[in-house]
C-alpha cells in the first residue's frame, strides 16, 4: 500500500478506513517477521546446537539465505507514505571496490526557472548515490585475419605467422580457459554445468571438449605449481593436513578414496616477511610415505593434527612437530555437547584462556610473542597438565572424556612447542581454512574422474588458493599468466608469475 500525501481523501469515513487498512498491513507484517525469526532461531540451533540437531552445513547455508531474503523482503517493503527525498530510501550494506567502472546517470530538472516564483535557477550542489549493476557475461568470437602478400618478381607469398594458441588447434583463448578453470576449481561448477551455461549464451561446447581444455591449460601451469611448492617447502615453519577425495575407479565400477595433502606457510600472524602460500598434492592412498616424499627436503617446524603418519618425519632429526590445540579442544567440546560434563567444561575454559592470550599477540613479532607466552601462557600450561592427570585417574579408562585427556597428554610436548617459538601458532587452522573449499567442491563434483583429474584438482587449487591468500583475483591472475606463458614466458622468470609477485598487464581485467 502506498499513500500520496498530496492527494489524501477529505471525508472522515475514507480516512478511518485508510488508517484501519494501514494498521492491518503493519500487523500482518510484524506477524510474518516474528514467524521468520522463529525459523531463523531453529536453523541456528542446527548450526550451534547438539550434534543430533545439526544440519548439513550446505543445507544450513541455503536455509539461512532463504530466510534472510524473506526477512529482507518484508523489512524493506515500501512505506505507505511515498518517499520524497533520498534519505527516505533504504540503505544497502554492500561496499563497492574503487576499481569497478562507474557510469554516471544524470537526473536533471526539465525546467530552467523556479516553478514557485519564475526566477532563474542556478546550480548550488548535487546529491550523489550509487547502485550496483550487472553486465552479463558475453561470449565473443575472435577472428584472426592474416593477409597474404605476393611478390610479382619472384612469385613468392608472404604472410604473418599465426599466433600461438594455448591449446594446439583449439578454439579457446586464455581468457576462456581461465574462466573454465575458475568455475570448476574455485566456484565448484562441474564441466557439464558449464557446457549448459555456454549453450544458453549461444556456444554449444561438448563436455569432453571442456575437459580437453582443462588438461591443456594445466600443462602450462605444471611448472608454476612446482615452483610454488619450492617456495612453500623453503619455509622453516609449515602447516600440514590432508583430506579425503573420492576418485572414480573404473575397474571396480565405483569410487576409491584418494587423499589431497595440503601444506601451507603463513607468516602473517608473527609479522614475518614472506608471502603466504598453499600447495596441494594428490595421492591414491594415505600411507605415511606420501608426506615423507613431499617433505623430503623440508627442515623446520611442522604443525599438524593427530595423524600418526607425520610422526615418522621426526626420525631424520630435521623436522620438529607442533600439535594443534584446536584438535585437542574438539574432543572435549564434543564430549561436553553430548553429556554436559563439568570436567570437559573446565578443560574448555582453560584452553580458552590460552586463546585469549594468543588473540592479543596476533600480528606481533615472534620475539614479542615468545616473551608474552612465557609470562602469560606458560603458567596456564603448567597448571593444566597436573589437573588433566588428576582427572584422568578418576575417570573410567574407556570413557570418551578419558580418551580426550589421553589425546592431549600423549601430545603434550608437541602441544607446548608454541611456548618456545613465537612463529608457531596455537592450532592448525590456516591449513584447515585452505582445505574448506575442497570440501565444498567434493559436494558439487561428487568425485574426481581419475587419478589424473585429482592431480589437476590439486594443481589448480594450489594456485587459486594462494592467489586468494594474497588478495589476487583468481580469474584475472590465471588469464594473464596463461597469456604470458603461451607468448613464450621462460621458466627462469616463473617467480614473476607467482601470485604475490604477479603484476597485471595494463588492461588486464
Amino acid at each position: 500500500m502506498r499513500l500520496d500525501l498530496e492527494n489524501l481523501p477529505s471525508d472522515i469515513d475514507s480516512l478511518h478506513r485508510l488508517v484501519r487498512d494501514m494498521a492491518s498491513a503493519m500487523a500482518n507484517r510484524d506477524d510474518e517477521i516474528e514467524r521468520l525469526q522463529r525459523l531463523l532461531k531453529t536453523l541456528r540451533r542446527g548450526q550451534f546446537g547438539r550434534r543430533s540437531e545439526r544440519l548439513d552445513p550446505d543445507q544450513l547455508a541455503l536455509g539461512l539465505e532463504d530466510l534472510d531474503a524473506d526477512l529482507a523482503r518484508i523489512g524493506t517493503q515500501r512505506s505507505p507514505v511515498v518517499a520524497t527525498d533520498e534519505e527516505s530510501a533504504p540503505k544497502g550494506r554492500a561496499t563497492f571496490d574503487d576499481h569497478l567502472p562507474r557510469e554516471d546517470v544524470t537526473c536533471d530538472l526539465a525546467h530552467e526557472v523556479c516553478p514557485d516564483c519564475g526566477g532563474g535557477l542556478h546550480e548550488v550542489g548535487e546529491s550523489v548515490s550509487e547502485m550496483l549493476d550487472w553486465v552479463p557475461a558475453q561470449l565473443r568470437v575472435i577472428r584472426i585475419r592474416r593477409p597474404k602478400y605476393g611478390c610479382r618478381r619472384c612469385n613468392s607469398i608472404h604472410q604473418a605467422p599465426a599466433p600461438e594458441r594455448p591449446i594446439a588447434k583449439g578454439l579457446a583463448t586464455s581468457g576462456l580457459l581461465a574462466q573454465v578453470l575458475v568455475s570448476k576449481y574455485c566456484d565448484h561448477s562441474p564441466l557439464y554445468r558449464q557446457a549448459q551455461i555456454f549453450a544458453r549464451h549461444g556456444a554449444r561446447i561438448e563436455r569432453s571438449t571442456l575437459a580437453g581444455w582443462v588438461g591443456g591449460a594445466c600443462w602450462w601451469l605444471e611448472p608454476l605449481h612446482a615452483r610454488l611448492a619450492d617456495h612453500v617447502f623453503a619455509s622453516a615453519k609449515l602447516f600440514a593436513d590432508d583430506t579425503p577425495l573420492p576418485v572414480l575407479d573404473p575397474g571396480r565400477g565405483r569410487t576409491k578414496t584418494g587423499r589431497l595433502w595440503v601444506y601451507a606457510r603463513d607468516d602473517r600472524p608473527w609479522a614475518g616477511p614472506d608471502p603466504p602460500a598453499v600447495v596441494f598434492f594428490y595421492s591414491p592412498d594415505r600411507k605415511a610415505l606420501r608426506p615423507a616424499a613431499h617433505l623430503e627436503n623440508f627442515k623446520g617446524v611442522l604443525q599438524v593434527d593427530g595423524y600418526a603418519g607425520f610422526e615418522t618425519l621426526v626420525e631424520s632429526g630435521e623436522v620438529t612437530l607442533a600439535a594443534c590445540w584446536a584438535h585437542a579442544r574438539r574432543k572435549f567440546y564434543d564430549f561436553h555437547q553430548a553429556t554436559g560434563s563439568p570436567i570437559a567444561a573446565e578443560a574448555l575454559r582453560r584452553i580458552a584462556e590460552l586463546y585469549a592470550v594468543e588473540k592479543a599477540l596476533r600480528g606481533q613479532s615472534s620475539e614479542t610473542r615468545q616473551r608474552a607466552r612465557e609470562a602469560q601462557a606458560r603458567p596456564l600450561i603448567e597448571a593444566m597438565k597436573p589437573w588433566l592427570e588428576v582427572q584422568l585417574g578418576r575417570l573410567p579408562k574407556k570413557g570418551g572424556l578419558a580418551e580426550a585427556i589421553r589425546y592431549s597428554l600423549a601430545r603434550w610436548p608437541a602441544l607446548c612447542r608454541f611456548l618456545d617459538d613465537g612463529r608457531i601458532e596455537l592450532d592448525n587452522n590456516p591449513v584447515e581454512r585452505a582445505i574448506r573449499p575442497v570440501a565444498l567442491g567434493r559436494k558439487n563434483h561428487l568425485f574426481a574422474g581419475s587419478d589424473g583429474g585429482a592431480e589437476r584438482w590439486a594443481m589448480v587449487t594450489s594456485l587459486i588458493a594462494t592467489a586468494k591468500l594474497n588478495d589476487v583475483e583468481p580469474y584475472a591472475y590465471l588469464k594473464d599468466v596463461l597469456e604470458r606463458m603461451v607468448d613464450g614466458h621462460k621458466a627462469s622468470r616463473l617467480d614473476e608469475l607467482l601470485p604475490w609477485n604477479w603484476a597485471p598487464k595494463s588492461g588486464t581485467s
